[in-house]
């Protein structure tokens, strides 16, 4: 199916009613200007070499000009030939908690940058996946869906911080939610969430929705980051840690009790995170166990660009609008 890469771009068309009716503007103010001048067969007279055809025919190129440039500009692409290669994976959405105690850094650098050197060892173990992103903290946001563009991935995982999600806490459940909303509802297997969290605040509501998860065929693996000790929280914002309601400075301990209770509810399983490669080696066979079927995905269709024709017929009209006279070719 054909469609615009940048689709964005369309949006321009509109400047062709501010066209329309500068057009129409100057039609009348000719109109009113000829009335001023006097006589009426007089001016009929001088003007008889002007053409109202070609003074029209002029703007409907530059018409079809601005059009050609919006078009090459939002550049029509049509479906060409297919990746013919064969991918077996599953589809695995990796739900990242972004909030503030990630900033902890009772394991340094920080929690939030361990667990991007998770992600990215994720991304680059399996290749034959589908992977998408979840960001969450107060709130869950799909950041990525499943692709197999996993160079999109590692850009998405990059640019996740606390700066993204306004609301603050750690609402497992909705992370949860928005995680299972990316899946192919269709499909009964195939499918995990791989939660990676401090797991700081108690979302009561998430292991009833982990039961409805397993028996739609969703295997939820967690991945702890934090120390039982707990450190307390640097806010960039104030360069200082954090503080409660009363002037206590906050220390944010992670909460495997829960994540554990999760991975079990849907016969995944719970990692604590201390070195990322055994990490990803503990969830790599954890995740074997899944059945995997074959993925398709729109990144691996090639797509053909014919930007350059409506350049090129853009640069065609302007030409002949430039030198397209306003005046009659009758000479008499």
């Amino acid at each position: 199916m054909a469609r615009f890469e940048h689709i964005n771009y369309l949006i321009g068309l509109l400047a062709l009613i501010v066209l329309g009716g500068l057009f129409a503007f100057i039609l009348f103010w000719k109109k009113r200007t000829v009335k001023k001048i006097g006589d009426p067969r007089l001016v009929k007279e001088l003007t008889r070499k002007y053409s109202p055809f070609n003074f029209l025919f002029k703007f409907l190129l530059i018409v079809v000009t601005f059009t050609a440039i919006i078009f090459g500009a939002a550049n029509l692409q049509m479906p060409g030939a297919e990746d013919a290669v064969s991918r077996k994976g599953i589809d695995v959405v990796i739900a990242m908690d972004v909030s503030k105690s990630m900033l902890a850094d009772d394991i340094k650098p920080n929690r939030l940058e361990r667990a991007r050197q998770l992600v990215y060892k994720l991304i680059d173990k399996f290749p034959d996946d589908r992977i998408g992103l979840v960001v969450f903290a107060g709130h869950a946001y799909l950041q990525m869906p499943l692709t197999t563009d996993h160079a999109a991935a590692r850009m998405y995982v990059q640019q996740a911080s606390p700066d993204i999600v306004a609301a603050q806490g750690t609402v497992i459940s909705e992370a949860l939610r928005v995680s299972n909303e990316a899946f192919n509802s269709k499909e009964r297997k195939f499918k995990s969430i791989i939660l990676i969290t401090d797991g700081e605040d108690h979302d009561e509501k998430a292991i009833p929705f982990a039961q409805q998860l397993a028996q739609d065929g969703v295997m939820i693996n967690t991945v702890g980051i934090g120390s039982a000790e707990g450190s307390p929280i640097l806010d960039p914002a104030t360069n200082d840690f954090k503080k409660d309601p009363n002037g206590n400075t906050v220390i944010s301990k992670l909460n495997e009790p829960e994540l554990q209770q999760l991975a079990a509810t849907t016969n995944g399983t719970y990692i604590r995170l201390s070195e990322p490669d055994e990490a990803v080696t503990a969830l790599d066979n954890q995740l074997d166990k899944i059945e995997k079927t074959a993925t398709g995905d729109n990144s691996l269709r090639e797509y053909i660009s014919y930007f350059q024709w409506f350049l090129a017929l853009a640069l065609i009209f302007l030409v002949s609008e430039f030198f397209f006279p306003e005046r009659s070719f009758k000479t008499a």
